[in-house]
């Protein structure tokens, strides 16, 4: 009973994860991330929380412990950023670049670890129909520089963290709507 029970969670596990994430190349100073993922919501739900890395940008991968204070300013030089509680700072994860809804976004940023090195990052989510009701999301990441511990030995993990942002993505983009608020009197 205890093997059944293991394999239905390999199974859900394998059910959430990203079926062609990989690190397409790494070496001491370059890696390049690719993932990609099929999210059953029209492209414009898709692009709408993507929008908003508060609802699905993990809160084990920030600055101050909680998504709640990520924010996404969508327009070319906007920044995916962070404030820290009481007004005792913020962090900038990544600038974009190019913006063209609902469509791509490209940001540059040295995400997590990467931001104390001298490297530079560009990540970029794009958005494709599959039909009316799906949308095909890619996402590159690809870091060029200065990585004292190699980029070839972070490369693992900065694809493990993007697979986990994106099944999040796909987790909030699928998920029911908020209920309405109630009315005020």
């Amino acid at each position: 009973m205890k093997s059944v029970g293991m394999l239905s969670a390999a199974l859900a596990l394998l059910l959430v994860t990203p079926a062609s994430a990989d690190v397409v190349s790494a070496t001491t100073t370059t890696m390049e991330i690719h993932d990609a993922i099929t999210i059953d919501a029209p492209i414009q739900q898709v692009w709408d929380t993507l929008r908003s890395p508060q609802r699905w940008w993990s809160k084990d991968h920030t600055y101050s412990d909680d998504s709640a204070n990520l924010y996404l300013d969508t327009q070319a030089t906007g920044c995916f950023c962070e404030r820290f509680p009481d007004r005792k700072g913020s962090v900038e994860h990544a600038r974009i670049l190019y913006i063209q809804p609902p469509r791509m976004i490209r940001l540059s940023g040295a995400l997590g670890p990467l931001q104390a090195e001298a490297v530079v990052g560009t990540l970029t989510f794009k958005l494709d129909p599959e039909g009316s009701n799906a949308t095909k999301l890619t996402l590159d990441y690809v870091v060029s520089g200065y990585v004292r511990a190699g980029a070839d030995t972070l490369a693992p993990k900065v694809d493990e963290v993007l697979a986990l942002q994106v099944v999040n993505l796909k987790s909030a983009a699928e998920a029911p709507p908020p209920p309405a608020p109630p009315p005020t009197r």
